[in-house]
């Protein structure tokens, strides 16, 4: 199986979308999505073509070296280090045996969570900056926070000594859910589907849209922020 920076790509005949990949696979593998899709191609698994406008594409073999990869993952609890070492063999023209099984290892890891105290040192906050994030919903109150708290809280720590509390960017968390509303609004054909393929298209562009309204967002703050300084 040749590797997806070697061999060489067909223009645009028998291409595939990760919508159209996730039809095809999710019969074996009913718990893919275009997420782990997306972890595949990090990790190297699969390197998919790009379209003008970022669009990926996948050919046949990209489609059967993801279902090898899932294959070893699903049957033979391999975590990904070792089946990336068993594609580059294959890659390299070698006829490699089946690696021995390890004990169930995911091929996405674990997210980390974190209690409170944990959170706070973390993020270099202290304990009244977080009950202030929490009490305003800037932050929501839980008994295991995410990586994502880690980073939000480490934003309101740098923003705070600068006289910015969590109160004063409650408004970002509610413009943000606007946000995703005009998303979920401009995605809502493909979201009453339930077929495979449109729910992959609508995971592949959601991201994107939230992009081109952040990037929006960013020229807004920037032309604000040059008429402040001018």
């Amino acid at each position: 199986m040749p590797s997806a920076s070697a061999r060489e790509r067909p223009s645009s005949a028998g291409l595939l979308s990760i919508g159209q990949v996730l039809a095809r696979l999710s019969p074996e593998f009913p718990t893919l999505t275009s997420s782990k899709l997306r972890f595949l191609e990090v990790q190297g698994i699969v390197t998919p073509l790009r379209t003008e406008s970022g669009y990926r594409k996948f050919t046949s073999a990209d489609l059967e070296r993801l279902r090898l990869a899932l294959t070893l993952q699903r049957d033979h609890y391999l975590p990904l280090l070792v089946i990336r070492e068993y594609l580059a063999d294959v890659d390299a023209g070698r006829d490699p045996a089946t690696p021995t099984a390890v004990p169930p290892h995911s091929i996405v890891p674990a997210p980390r969570r974190y209690r409170r105290e944990e959170l706070l040192a973390a993020a270099g906050a202290a304990p009244q900056l977080l009950n202030d994030a929490i009490s305003t919903g800037v932050i929501t109150g839980t008994d295991a926070y995410t990586d994502q708290s880690v980073a939000l809280l480490r934003a309101l720590v740098a923003l705070d000594r600068h006289g910015i509390e969590p109160r004063h960017v409650r408004a970002l968390r509610q413009n943000a859910e606007r946000d995703v509303a005009l998303v979920e609004s401009a995605l809502a054909p493909l979201l009453r589907r339930t077929d495979s393929a449109s729910r992959g298209r609508a995971s592949e562009l959601a991201p994107e849209l939230a992009q081109r309204l952040e990037d929006v967002r960013a020229i807004f703050m920037r032309s604000a922020l040059d008429r402040l300084l001018s």
